[in-house]
């Protein structure tokens, strides 16, 4: 494959290590550079697809120093790939800053496709598909019931990640401000073996959660205001 210099955004599997493609594979392994968000976790995804290769770390909280020194590399021809610890990079993931700056320095960018949480739990919640919204996750304090506030109003359908920890919350808080019998689709563990999917109102599932603490990574998927 053409090694010339480029940054190639590689998303990597979710729960199940089987999802992902030939081409990501092609890529970490012909890479000369790749950058991970956490290098004990990519360790394992290398370690099955048997690559050996030297993981850089590229995370949140040093990519603001690592940027300039990654794009020279690549300027003088490095083949960079990017990954995180699940999914695609740059999504609710590191990554945005590297791609701004490759963009600004007229560098090729490039994103495979692949994994990531939030289609599958929009493709099995039920709701309507047609049009939708990616919110990520909320601000945790300052800006979050303006943020609320303004979802309330939102017609498209609405998904967010949350943390196990604070799920039932957030339920409890969407609920006071679109409504208790607004239609949500809760979905815990996409692609691995504890696998979650649950519908219902929001007031449902707040129940639901208070009586079953939840565990692992979520997806929140919530019906749109159609003005009933």
């Amino acid at each position: 494959m053409d090694k010339s210099g480029k940054l190639i955004l590689v998303p990597t599997p979710i729960g199940n290590l089987q999802d992902i493609t030939l081409r990501a594979i092609e890529v970490l392994k012909n890479a000369d550079v790749v950058l991970a968000e956490d290098t004990r976790v990519s360790s394992k995804l290398m370690k099955h697809l048997e690559i050996e290769k030297r993981l850089v770390s590229h995370h949140k909280f040093n990519e603001h120093k690592t940027v300039n020194s990654i794009v020279q590399q690549i300027e003088m021809g490095s083949l960079v790939a990017l990954i995180s610890d699940a999914g695609t990079p740059a999504i609710s993931d590191p990554g945005f800053l590297l791609v701004r700056s490759c963009v600004e320095n007229q560098i090729e960018v490039e994103c495979l496709p692949g994994a990531t949480a939030l289609i599958p739990a929009l493709a099995v919640s039920g709701l309507p598909t047609e049009k939708f919204v990616f919110e990520g996750f909320l601000p945790q304090k300052k800006g979050r019931q303006t943020r609320l506030k303004f979802l309330a109003e939102e017609t498209r359908t609405m998904i967010l990640y949350e943390s196990p920890f604070r799920l039932v919350k957030a339920l409890n808080q969407l609920a006071t401000f679109l409504g208790e019998d607004r239609q949500a689709c809760v979905c815990r563990e996409l692609s691995k073996m504890f696998e979650e999917v649950k519908r219902g109102s929001l007031n449902e599932l707040e129940n639901y959660y208070t009586e079953h603490p939840p565990k692992g990574e979520i997806v929140i998927v919530v019906e749109g205001n159609n003005g009933k």
